[in-house]
């Protein structure tokens, strides 16, 4: 080899490892600094047993991982488990024992069982399981926070609305069409909000028409359209849908047949409003799960050492668990007199003096 040659690879290579000298060092400060200063407080994981993209309950649990990221000194991870339940405790058990996360959350009651099985076997990691709860009476889960939605209460000023405006006669739909749900399957929750919704529509309109169907499923977009297509050709102007992802094949069939939906968990008149109008203007309102605010407020209360381990805790209207979402096309021509009294029986239900119907307690009687 040619000296100049050979003293070039020698500077070459001297080179090298100065920057990567340099990098590591700029990397270890970067990381003290971090610890030294105290910024990152808590490190937490969401695991969705399913996908984004859901514009419903899964988006909203991300949304809150952000909105603690962004608020809070917490550093987030969110975790796809995919629609095979066959992955998801092998995707749980790797994040419980990794030691990497301060706070674990995951959600629907699908993920119950795994984490009263991780809770036992990692005492010392920190669990939130939120739309549902563990069984503290049968499970070590001292662990373990859970939080509940009292989505009867969001559903039954759905039901409500929706027969007043079904009354009047929505626009270039005849008055007293009808009501239509769609479930996504068949369970304490989502009955939940179908007796809610159910309860509201009759105390405003007395023997209201609600048609009523599960698509056994919250990822199939097309199975919620068929149904519902079903609903709006039996005459049915409005349908309400608690169906997840599948919930979006309503919102499609509302637009082809010019008739209108409701949405559930996040606000979908919003996110259509610019970007798909003509689908948005079917959107009459949302039922509103507010996963984001209980997500943020879990992280938020862990940090200050104020989270109740070992209980459930429940959230409704007066919690701002649930809620009903208030700007649409439809809305804005809405009578006050309606907009007002949809507002009394909100305030009503918040302050618990109007009992709302739940799929998980009895029917409340008359006195």
């Amino acid at each position: 080899m040619k000296p100049l040659l050979r003293s070039l690879l020698v500077q070459a290579a001297w080179l090298v490892g100065l920057f990567s000298l340099l990098y590591g060092l700029a990397a270890l400060g970067k990381h003290a600094d971090v610890r030294s200063s105290g910024t990152v407080k808590l490190r937490a994981a969401l695991f969705i047993n399913g996908t984004l993209g859901d514009k419903s309950f899964f988006d909203a649990a991300a949304s809150g991982m952000r909105q603690a990221r962004d608020t809070l000194p917490v550093t987030v991870r969110v975790v796809e488990g995919g629609t095979d339940p066959t992955r998801w405790q092998a995707a749980l058990t790797d994040l419980a024992d990794s030691g990497d996360y301060d706070l674990i959350v995951a959600g629907t009651f699908t993920m119950v069982p795994y984490v009263q099985a991780l809770a036992e076997q990692y005492p010392d990691a920190r669990f939130v399981v939120f739309d549902a709860a563990v069984d503290y009476a049968k499970c070590r889960c001292q662990n373990v926070h859970s939080i509940l939605f009292r989505q009867n209460e969001g559903a039954y000023l759905a039901g409500y609305l929706a027969a007043r405006l079904d009354q009047a006669g929505l626009p270039g739909v005849p008055p007293h069409s009808g009501l239509g749900v769609v479930g996504g399957m068949q369970f304490p929750v989502i009955d939940d909000f179908i007796v809610g919704f159910r309860a509201g529509a009759q105390a405003a309109v007395p023997g209201e028409t609600v048609l009523t169907q599960y698509a056994n499923s919250f990822s199939d977009p097309a199975a919620g359209k068929e149904i519902a297509k079903a609903q709006f050709g039996r005459g049915v102007g409005l349908v309400f849908h608690a169906a997840g992802a599948t919930g979006q094949g309503v919102n499609e069939a509302a637009r082809e047949a010019r008739r209108y939906a409701i949405g559930v968990d996040m606000d979908q008149y919003a996110m259509y409003r610019t970007s798909h109008p003509q689908l948005a203007s079917r959107i009459v309102t949302s039922v509103l799960k507010n996963v984001d605010v209980a997500v943020v407020r879990a992280i938020g209360q862990a940090l200050k050492g104020e989270l109740t381990y070992g209980r459930s805790q429940s959230l409704g209207l007066a919690e701002n668990g649930v809620g009903l979402a208030r700007q649409s096309d439809v809305l804005a021509q809405a009578s006050p007199e309606l907009l007002r009294s949809l507002d009394d029986v909100q305030a009503a239900v918040a302050r618990g003096e109007q009992r709302v119907p739940s799929a998980f307690t009895p029917a409340p009687t008359t006195p």
